[in-house]
């Protein structure tokens, strides 16, 4: 089963999500076709694909021509031609499971044996559809986010019957796309991000019922003390209330009334220009920093965090993936079982056993495997292990990272949602790697932000205004570590370098970054002044005027300029970008590290001392590198006319 690979693929439907699903794809270079029940429909979809390949070229946010993208997609009305030649089909219909059976039971009969067929529901199951074809074990569901060329995120879900090999070639596809997916392994309505996110919107709607809350003060609240992007009224309103509402109503599941009576009322949010908040009318989102005293911000989280633990309790997903998809696909600053880690399971599971106490309400009910790790005293970041293992540190979240057998340690800042922007989590990851990472089997680091939008965008100053001040210590001590760290540290810039991540550059011995890249120092335009050594560091590397005139300003250099104010080492022109950094790393790895290690201490230590001091210092360094082997191994390549062999002594 499952030999013949992906080359080919049918999205019927040429809506928001079918188009876009259509584009990503043959962005990535897949032959595709787009049908739709009418022309004008496959027409329009069509047309909305060239819009954006046009745009997306304008941004060079694409490397190819678009018309050479278009050439990919062609367009059908007949179904059975669409399907036909496809190696995978991915429907994109309306949210409806009779539309959705019957498109499945016609591309069963008229598409090939081994055809994978798709459904990008987000709130059906999938055997529920796949029942109406006679080969469920083909069926699975792959969960586009709005927009797909956007949206970073796929969910890929598992029926009853789906074949394992289905799965697999469903996360390979995806992958393909330079997408992340994230795999769901049983069969449940809405699958991870929306039975997470769903709580969110739901308890703040039950909350305002109740009639001690206002809507903005919940969401002043969500927002400036707990570090959500938007609040729960906000987030409703701008998704549409009856997609909530339907989401909801289809299953059963208990709806707020201050949203059924706005649904009843056609008051659905943004799209009819009023929801919770007015648009036409009124202010719009309109609620303050200074909102939100006394909201019980832990009622909201304590069902989200309950969520999860269904899910992996129920052996739906990992904690890893659910965490991945609550920020890719949810927009959330940190995963929901890491936010559970970090306030303690065992104050979760007591909210929700008084509100189940309180008002009988089954959505209070703690799930098992919540009971089962606070009973096992296993109640988060503080214990040593919660829906994570703490024992070693815990998991990297926001970094990735790789050591070669040549010593160069790899560092990818992997935020890329949110620009690789720093939150306090990041930077303490940051630090205990290279803390604890041996130094001995590195011999450079290279630090790269994941993507080609940025190195890092600076802080997540959401995050930052819900941290305690000895978590902002951390972007001090991080960027001191990295400057500290004996080993040559090499910035590898392709994007925005602002803010933290400016300082993070400075930090580093070596700097790079492709021609089109931004640097700066914006902290000024948020009533703040660069930290973590961006004013000092700056100062002794430009001088005074240049960086009164960029922090002053908050102003954004381009490479070249960061370049001519010696801000970097080079600006590198982007196809020659890789092939640079490789010429770099490869004098650092198998330079000899003793020498460079003294090197870069004389010069840090010497460079803030005098003359005199800094004179003395080089002195005993040349002293005590003229009695190792790497210098005698030097001498001897030198007078031979060949490469040096380091050893390290």
């Amino acid at each position: 089963m499952m030999d013949a690979e992906i080359e080919s693929l049918a999205v019927l439907g040429a809506g928001s999500m079918g188009h876009g699903i259509a584009e990503v794809a043959a962005i990535a270079g897949y032959d595709v076709v787009l049908r739709d029940i009418e022309e004008d429909l496959v027409e329009d979809g069509y047309e909305q694909i060239e819009w954006s390949l046009e745009k997306l070229a304008e941004k060079n946010q694409i490397d190819q021509d678009p018309d050479d993208v278009l050439a990919r997609i062609s367009t059908m009305v007949d179904l059975e031609a669409a399907v036909a030649d496809a190696d995978l089909v991915i429907e994109a219909a309306p949210e409806d499971l009779e539309i959705k059976r019957n498109i499945f039971a016609d591309v069963d009969a008229a598409s090939g044996e081994e055809t994978i067929m798709a459904t990008n529901t987000s709130s059906l199951r999938v055997g529920d559809i796949a029942e109406a074809t006679d080969r469920p074990e083909y069926v699975c569901g792959m969960h586009f986010f709005n927009p797909p060329v956007k949206m970073d995120l796929v969910e890929v879900a598992a029926g009853e019957q789906t074949a394992a090999a289905v799965i697999d070639a469903g996360v390979e596809f995806v992958e393909s796309l330079d997408k992340t997916p994230i795999r769901v392994r049983k069969d449940v309505p809405q699958f991870v991000v929306n039975n997470v996110l769903t709580p969110f919107m739901g308890e703040a709607g039950f909350m305002y019922d109740e009639g001690d809350v206002e809507i903005q003060d919940v969401d002043a609240a969500m927002v400036f003390q707990r570090g959500y992007p938007m609040g729960p009224f906000e987030l409703n309103d701008f998704g549409g209330l009856d997609i909530f509402y339907h989401s909801r109503e289809q299953w059963d599941d208990p709806i707020p009334e201050s949203i059924s009576s706005r649904v009843d009322a056609e008051d659905l949010g943004r799209k009819t220009g009023k929801g919770f908040y007015d648009y036409d009318d009124g202010e719009g989102v309109n609620y303050e920093p200074t909102d939100g005293e006394g909201i019980d911000t832990l009622r909201i989280e304590a069902r989200m965090i309950n969520e999860a633990a269904k899910l992996v309790g129920d052996d739906v997903a990992d904690p890893e993936d659910i965490d991945i998809g609550m920020r890719l696909g949810g927009g959330l600053p940190e995963g929901t079982c890491r936010t559970g880690d970090k306030l303690g399971l065992d104050t979760v599971l007591e909210k929700l056993r008084d509100l189940h106490e309180r008002t009988g309400a089954e959505r209070y009910e703690p799930a098992d495997y919540l009971v089962e790790l606070v009973e096992n005293g296993h109640t988060g970041e503080k214990a040593g292990k919660g829906f994570y293992d703490y024992s070693d540190g815990g998991p990297y979240h926001y970094i990735s990272h790789e050591l070669t057998e040549e010593g160069k340690l790899h560092v990818l800042f992997d935020r890329e949602e949110r620009l690789n922007a720093f939150s306090t989590d990041m930077f303490n990851e940051v630090q205990r790697l290279l803390e604890t990472v041996d130094d001995e089997d590195v011999a450079c680091v290279v630090f790269e932000g994941a993507g080609d939008r940025a190195f890092s965008a600076g802080a997540d100053i959401t995050g930052f205004t819900v941290a305690e001040p000895t978590d902002l210590a951390s972007v001090d001590e991080t960027v001191q570590t990295i400057y500290e760290y004996p080993r040559p540290t090499v910035a590898k810039i392709d994007g925005f370098c602002l803010g933290a991540g400016l300082e993070i550059t400075l930090a580093c011995d070596l700097r790079y970054a492709t021609e089109g890249s931004r640097l700066g120092s914006p902290e000024i335009d948020l009533g703040l002044i660069p930290g973590g050594g961006g004013t000092q560091r700056l100062v002794r590397l430009v001088g005074e005027p240049r960086t009164k005139e960029l922090v002053y300003r908050g102003m954004q250099l381009s490479a070249d300029q960061a370049e001519d104010w010696g801000i970097l080492n080079r600006a590198v022109e982007a196809d020659e970008f890789e092939e640079t950094i490789d010429d770099v790393v490869d004098d650092l790895v198998n330079g000899p590290q003793t020498a460079l290690e003294v090197a870069k201490q004389v010069i840090q230590e010497g460079q803030d001392a005098s003359l005199d001091t800094g004179l003395s210092l080089e002195a005993q360094g040349f002293g005590l590198l003229a009695t190792t082997d790497d210098m005698l191994e030097g001498v001897a390549a030198f007078n031979q006319d060949r490469e040096p062999d380091f050893g390290g002594d």
